[in-house]
């Protein structure tokens, strides 16, 4: 299954989880009302109108010595003498109101994206900048390798204080995403397991199934609300058991009786997220050996599980919420082989090597490997398997369009070797927000002596303590960066920048936009950097709605405007000559079939049209945007040649629209 797919399943299994989210809701209404019926049929029948009185009953099981009998006529028809429509839709329009209530609020509680999940879960956030211990380092290190390989920002990292054996992804979008990582896999996994362990998280952020299960627990909350409130008349009951009180039975019955509807929801909630999990994991674990191309790595993860007495289980009171986000089966459950929000551990390692014998590994403290050289051979140097007699850009252009959200093994060591060869002075930088700031406040500073006097006064006088200096000191390397080192620097920022206060995030977002517009005029480059960056931080920083609009446009000819905005852009960014940007305008036009654009001038084409442009084709529905990408492909690589330039928009607006394109191999390094 292809990336766009997999995107395209998650959204119709969002659709799907919601129609079991009505069913779940529509049961509840139903035993609720057939609760309250119980519970008035019984006292009418038995204490005539002590309840209604106040006579205090002893018991609510006994009265006049006589058993309640509830298989006897005498109750079933003071049931149906206790039914009415007016209560019915009553006790329904309650439930649902609660319900819909608890669910709005886990979402609102849930909006500010996966670092939420990550501390209900009693997570410890691994800050690269502070002295860690190397096991945790290695971790850090195998994450920034695998998004500068993918094309996303860098996740958050989180350790959970659990023994157990497992991982989580979590958030609403690759900009807000964290990785969560337990303290027994960093303690018995070794790098490949823990490599495949991390590709298997990261390909839950690439399909977005992140987004759905960040919902699923919201939704799921309201259904068990419900028995959270039939648990609070029980306990305040049992507080209150030295206190006889007239309603003393009429709570005791409701508090059983919500507790017992509540174990309905939460069968319902357990049936929605095995529905929904399932085939995502088995999923996730080919897209790892893909992007590892060491299949032993998750499967020898998945065999220390089953050998491991600890297993995956969790032991914190949150991880039932999120158990359907987890790498392996993180709760015990009575009905688990039915309910499981994972397939077993035999059947993904067959899967992942089909001849495997059975037996499970032993988890004990691991060494770390060394790489080889060959591993660090520089991935420039290697062929592929492209057809046609093309450039090495252009044949990387088609390979990384090939696997958009698929990152390949050669994507992920290219990573590594980039991240080795930037200099110590911008890596210690980019990994803790002030000079993550200030670093991407220096790939915007103008050469001109005049104007880059202007900017550096300017963020002396605004920025925040300490920018200005670390800004000045970053211009010496970054002027000597060469390009291909650009956007792996702004991922690896945008992760330090998400540690900012939300005030401190304003003025960035503020102060960027100044020195960008100090010369009265932004490059495509500094337009594709701000995107990045803001695309990615402001959904951080911005409260998420509960249902977004993702894939609100289901053609093309909706978008036909900002369809031709985009491959204006794209074809005058490289073309001065007119011809020369028609022939590549029409041969990217060629691809969308039925749509009806014309080229623009390059003088009509407003930033800020072009970026509520890139917004409204980041809501195309998936399966759809693949073909934008290929009409943005074929109209820069029309002459079989591919600038730096052409090469960083593409990726700055596969990334803007949630399709994240890995590393081009083959970026040349001229400016």
């Amino acid at each position: 299954m292809d990336f766009f797919q997999a995107q395209n399943d998650a959204r119709r299994n969002t659709n799907r989880f919601v129609l079991l989210f009505i069913v779940a809701v529509i049961v509840l209404v139903l035993l609720t009302n057939l609760l309250v019926m119980a519970f008035m049929g019984a006292f009418s029948a038995y204490f005539g109108n002590d309840l209604v009185t106040g006579r205090y009953v002893d018991s609510m099981l006994v009265s006049n010595g006589n058993s309640v009998d509830i298989l006897s006529w005498a109750f079933w028809e003071a049931m149906l003498r206790a039914f009415d429509w007016q209560m019915f839709f009553g006790i329904g329009f309650i439930v649902t109101a609660i319900v819909a209530v608890a669910s709005f609020y886990k979402m609102m509680v849930l909006s500010s994206g996966g670092k939420v999940v990550a501390e209900m879960l009693g997570g410890r956030l691994l800050r690269p900048n502070t002295e860690l211990p190397s096991s945790e380092h290695k971790v850090l290190n195998i994450v920034e390798e695998m998004a500068i390989a993918s094309g996303t920002p860098v996740p958050l990292v989180y350790v959970l204080p659990e023994a157990g054996i497992n991982a989580f992804a979590a958030g609403f979008t690759p900009g807000d995403a964290v990785i969560g990582i337990t303290e027994g896999s960093i303690r018995h996994l070794n790098r490949d397991q823990l490599q495949g362990v991390i590709a298997h998280e990261f390909s839950h952020i690439l399909n977005g199934d992140i987004r759905l299960n960040i919902r699923l627990m919201g939704l799921l909350h309201g259904i068990l609300i419900i028995s959270i409130i039939g648990s609070y008349l029980l306990r305040c009951r049992s507080f209150s058991r030295g206190r006889r009180s007239d309603n003393t039975v009429a709570t005791v019955f409701l508090g059983l009786g919500l507790v017992a509807i509540g174990s309905v929801g939460s069968f319902f909630g357990s049936l929605i997220k095995a529905s929904v999990s399932r085939q995502r994991e088995y999923l996730a674990d080919a897209s790892a050996v893909q992007f590892t191309r060491n299949p032993d790595g998750i499967a020898d993860a998945l065999k220390k599980i089953g050998g491991f007495a600890e297993g995956s289980m969790l032991e914190s009171p949150s991880a039932a919420e999120v158990s359907h986000a987890f790498f392996a089966n993180g709760i015990r459950s009575m009905l688990a082989s039915f309910l499981a929000t994972h397939p077993p551990l035999d059947d993904r390692i067959r899967r992942i090597q089909p001849h495997w014998n059975g037996k499970f590994l032993e988890a004990g403290r691991q060494a770390d490997e060394r790489m080889s050289a060959e591993t660090l051979e520089p991935i420039a140097n290697r062929s592929f398997p492209f057809q046609g007699a093309v450039s090495p850009v252009v044949a990387d252009i088609a390979f990384a369009m090939n696997h958009v959200g698929r990152p390949q093994q050669q994507h992920l060591e290219y990573a590594r070797s980039l991240i080795e060869q930037i200099p110590d002075t911008l890596i210690e930088a980019v990994r803790e927000p002030y000079g993550a700031r200030a670093l991407i406040h220096a790939l915007v500073i103008n050469k001109d002596s005049e104007v880059r006097k202007s900017q550096l006064e300017h963020l002396k006088k605004q920025g925040d303590q300490g920018v200005y200096e670390l800004t000045a000191r970053l211009l010496a390397p970054v002027d000597a960066l060469g390009n291909q080192f650009r956007l792996p620097l702004i991922e690896l920022s945008v992760a330090s920048m998400r540690q900012l206060s939300l005030s401190q995030y304003q003025l960035f977002k503020k102060n960027l936009s100044v020195l960008i517009e100090a010369d009265n005029k932004i490059s495509v480059f500094q337009w594709a950097l701000q995107k990045i960056v803001f695309h990615n931080l402001d959904s951080v920083f911005n409260k998420h709605p509960a249902f977004s609009t993702i894939g609100k446009y289901s053609d093309l000819s909706q978008l036909e405007n900002e369809i031709g905005i985009l491959l204006s852009l794209l074809v005058h960014a490289e073309h001065d000559n007119y011809k020369d940007a028609e022939k590549a305008f029409r041969a990217g036009k060629k691809k969308l079939a039925n749509i009806h654009i014309n080229l623009l001038q390059s003088s009509v084409i407003n930033l800020n049209e072009l970026d509520t442009a890139i917004d409204r084709l980041a809501l195309l529905k998936p399966l759809l945007k693949p073909r934008v990408l290929k009409a943005c492909v074929a109209s820069i690589t029309v002459n079989n040649h591919v600038s730096v330039i052409e090469a960083e928009l593409l990726r700055a607006f596969s990334a803007a629209i949630d399709c994240p394109m890995p590393l081009l191999l083959n970026t040349l390094n001229k400016r």
